[in-house]
């Protein structure tokens, strides 16, 4: 827990910087699997514990319900699931990194925070066309670091839902039903 909240620091001194090139070029970097994945810091506000998550009848498989963030509810998506792996028991590692999309908060699970990367545009590469289309929109490229390659992912497309919208509704949805959202 102790590299969460060194990250979680690392996180809030960027974001808390008026100037957005220092924002640029800085990934969170996460696992999901046995691979890295990155999403671009300017998107992340916080990495929060996984916690008591409601479930909301009727989403999709991968969107595993909401949570109350400080009074705020927040949907939340399993990005395991939403790559059709196959499902893991959350443990102390797996965290759920809480994003903004055009204003609206989405928490995104994964299986554990990395860090914070410097990946320079120069350093990125677009996938390769032979990726499971499936899932291929997501990636945004390949982040280059040394010798580990992490696979970039664009969040806007990743949290967008078919047939319903925007991750948005859900939380929408689960304030006009009035699912309770106090842990």
């Amino acid at each position: 827990m102790a590299e969460l909240k060194g990250t979680t620091n690392e996180i809030d001194d960027l974001l808390d910087e008026d100037d957005e090139d220092t924002q640029k070029d800085k990934y969170l970097t996460f696992t999901v699997g046995k691979e890295d994945y990155g999403i671009e810091i300017y998107f992340v506000t916080e990495i929060i514990g996984i916690q008591k998550i409601t479930d909301v009848p009727d989403m999709p498989g991968y969107v595993k319900g909401v949570i109350n963030l400080r009074g705020k509810v927040i949907p939340v998506m399993d990005v395991r699931l939403r790559f059709n792996m196959p499902e893991r028991a959350y443990d102390d590692r797996t965290c759920i990194v809480v994003v903004n999309v055009n204003g609206t908060a989405v928490g995104l699970v994964v299986d554990t925070v990395k860090e914070v990367a410097d990946i320079p545009q120069n350093q990125i590469e677009l996938p390769p066309e032979v990726a499971d289309v499936s899932t291929q929109h997501y990636i945004k490229g390949l982040g280059k670091i040394g010798e580990d390659v992490k696979i970039l992912l664009d969040v806007e497309k990743l949290v967008r839902s078919e047939g319903m919208g925007t991750m948005k509704s859900i939380a929408d949805f689960a304030r006009e039903q009035g699912v309770p959202t106090v842990a």
